[in-house]
């Protein structure tokens, strides 16, 4: 099954794609957004799931470093929450803390992209580790 990762900002939301085996995830595109008019692109999110044929999601949940909740939590619940009620497939969370930065980090050191290509990709990087991490835990998990 595959499953779709989602990096949830309040104007952006990043996207990946697992393979079938749920081995490798993969930068799909940035949905715009605008959480303020509460403009979610769930049609969008709609036409990837069915491009895709996505049986899951994996939402990033920015925890915050004492591991608590914050607004930026809450409001990625909030959309799966949204997620849930439009698509009715299982949701999981991922604790995404500095997987940004880990974006960042990646597309200054390995790529050598200029700031402003990196503001256009750097959301759907950061939704591709959230999925990786995942599929790395959760393949983990059921081989042992």
């Amino acid at each position: 099954m595959k499953l779709m990762g989602l990096d949830v900002g309040s104007r952006t939301v990043g996207v990946a794609i697992s393979d079938v085996f749920g081995w490798t995830a993969q930068g799909v595109e940035i949905i715009r957004i605008n959480e303020d008019e509460e403009e979610f692109g769930l049609d969008r999110v709609a036409e990837l799931v069915k491009e895709h044929d996505a049986g899951g999601f994996v939402l990033g949940l920015p925890k915050n470093m004492n591991n608590s909740l914050g607004p930026r939590a809450e409001a990625s619940k909030h959309y799966g929450d949204l997620l849930t009620e439009r698509f009715h497939l299982p949701i999981d969370f991922e604790d995404e803390r500095l997987t940004t930065v880990e974006a960042e980090r990646m597309l200054v050191e390995e790529a050598n992209t200029s700031r402003k290509k990196r503001k256009k990709v750097i959301d759907k990087l950061a939704a591709s580790l959230i999925l990786q991490n995942y599929l790395d835990r959760h393949g983990k998990l059921t081989q042992g």
